[in-house]
């Protein structure tokens, strides 16, 4: 075996559904996130996270923060993205600009974690295409399970 061999591996591709959910705008609000393998569609990571009193819009781009982390944890090469907030899409495919200071912070972080990936791609879909991530931050929105540290402040 070569030495190169050695450190040679599969791409690893992921399918991540983010959405944010808050109930008020700011009010109670959670991040779901679902990361599947590309090549199976098979469900790697499904998770829900109680993030406290925040916007929709900070939900989304939390949410999409956290399935980065993960998708860095799984040692992803190539991420696609799927969002159904239009905001958050244009935003990070850099057609309209963060002008919110609450955003502005969370869109460096997560501009930082997608400039990690050999391939990150984000794509605006319809809400019926992204019922899992919204299940997942519903049901932690209706738990209030897990509140992230993260999700205090200006992240």
């Amino acid at each position: 075996m070569s030495q190169g061999a050695l450190f040679d591996r599969p791409k690893r591709a992921f399918v991540i559904n983010v959405d944010g959910a808050s109930r008020g705008n700011p009010g109670p609000a959670a991040a779901g996130w679902v990361i599947r393998d590309a090549r199976d569609g098979q469900v790697l990571i499904e998770e829900g996270l109680f993030l406290g009193d925040e916007t929709n819009n900070r939900a989304e781009y939390l949410a999409l923060l956290f399935a980065l982390e993960d998708a860095m944890l799984l040692r992803a090469d190539e991420v696609a993205v799927r969002s159904d907030s239009e905001l958050l899409v244009k935003q990070m495919t850099g057609a309209y600009r963060v002008k919110n200071p609450g955003l502005k912070g969370l869109h460096q972080r997560v501009t930082r974690l997608a400039a990690g990936f050999a391939s990150f791609r984000v794509e605006h879909v319809p809400r019926e295409d992204n019922r899992d991530a919204d299940r997942a931050a519903n049901a932690a929105l209706d738990a209030r399970k897990g509140k992230h540290p993260q999700a205090e402040g200006n992240a």
